[in-house]
């Protein structure tokens, strides 16, 4: 047939019948065009030829690529809504974390594992205690978060342009290592504004906790301990985020890679990306996790124990966990905090980019109507 040969002047001028062409080939073509199989994506031969394909209904839908013309607001609203629905999901296993992780907890509070903690937490203090806390989390998450991608993107987009000039941020030979980088970066900005909100938070999540309001909290630590109190654990924070967020982010952008290697939006690789991304990283550093929280809380029980004042440093945190609890002690909590993460930065890489996409999608329909 004369149809493999004709190509996109064949095609784009309409279903006339050409010269040679019988009655059979024109009505063929007529169907054809009909149900939008000359719609291929380059408008040329290769959709032209091809006879229609049946969609496969088990196959999900045919999602279009993500928008490239995301600004630094677009991923500023959307990292600032992920973060806090990330938090506030997850916040009730956050608070048994808190406590598996306590050093020498009292007898009451010695759990054997997540569903066990969190329904003896509820049994006897309450059904809304695990969520103690939760408004000054989501307060400091917003803002946290939207500096921690909009720091992220820009970086890796600069980052890449200084070897691939103009080209795609998603290379494979750099973006492992750009990410790696651009992740450490935004994390200090991340930290820097989520280490207040940790601090109570953390210390209103305790067992047998004196805070009942947030209020209550950040007065008592301000009048007893002064405002250095609220970044005590910031050294530590970041030595436990920067190795954190270099393995999540170049995970996530290595899992990626395999599974979405075309960048397109994707809800479920952007899931099992960002969960599995989240277990690597927070399994690697827990040890570092207790010692933010001996920092934060300031356990009592640990304190009377060992030394007197404060701990005030990385090392000092360090020493007082080995000498509470040996080397066991620094994996206090793990299971706890590989559970958390997992949904967590599921559900934060998931509902980041489906509003990066949502939000980039309406601004390009806007600026087309205007």
């Amino acid at each position: 047939m004369e149809l493999e040969g004709r190509g996109a002047g064949g095609v784009a001028g309409g279903p006339a019948a050409g010269p040679g062409r019988s009655p059979g080939e024109s009505a063929l073509l007529d169907g054809w065009l009909q149900r939008g199989v000359g719609r291929g994506a380059g408008g040329g031969e290769a959709g032209a030829c091809r006879p229609p394909v049946r969609q496969d209904p088990d196959s999900g839908p045919d999602y279009e690529a993500l928008p490239a013309g995301a600004t630094v607001t677009t991923h500023m609203v959307a990292g600032a809504v992920a973060g806090i629905l990330e938090h506030c999901v997850m916040y009730p296993i956050d608070c048994v974390k808190t406590r598996m992780q306590s050093l020498q907890p009292d007898p009451a509070a010695r759990y054997r594992n997540v569903l066990e903690a969190l329904w003896r937490i509820i049994r006897t203090e309450g059904l809304w205690r695990p969520m103690r806390g939760l408004n000054v989390t989501a307060t400091g998450a917003g803002p946290a978060h939207a500096l921690y991608f909009a720091c992220y993107e820009k970086l890796k987009k600069t980052l890449s342009d200084v070897i691939h000039p103009g080209g795609n941020s998603h290379i494979a030979n750099v973006v492992f290592l750009f990410a790696g980088a651009a992740g450490c970066v935004a994390t200090l900005l991340h930290d820097a504004a989520m280490n207040p909100a940790e601090v109570v938070k953390q210390r209103m999540q305790m067992y047998n906790s004196p805070y009942h309001r947030v209020t209550d909290c950040v007065r008592a630590v301000w009048q007893n301990e002064g405002a250095g109190a609220f970044y005590r654990s910031y050294t530590t924070q970041l030595t436990m985020n920067v190795p954190f967020q270099a393995i999540h982010f170049m995970t996530y952008e290595f899992l990626q890679e395999h599974f979405n290697p075309q960048r397109r939006y994707n809800p479920s690789s952007h899931v099992l990306s960002g969960a599995c991304a989240g277990a690597v990283a927070a399994a690697a550093t827990t040890p570092l996790d207790v010692c933010k929280t001996l920092l934060n809380t300031q356990e009592s029980l640990a304190l009377n124990s060992h030394i007197t004042g404060h701990i005030t440093g990385m090392a000092s945190a360090f020493r007082t966990v080995y000498q509470v609890g040996g080397v066991t002690a620094y994996f206090r909590g793990v299971q706890a905090r590989v559970i958390y993460q997992i949904p967590s930065t599921a559900i934060a890489w998931s509902v980041y980019e489906f509003f990066k996409y949502l939000i980039t999608k309406r601004q390009e329909e806007w600026r087309a109507g205007k």
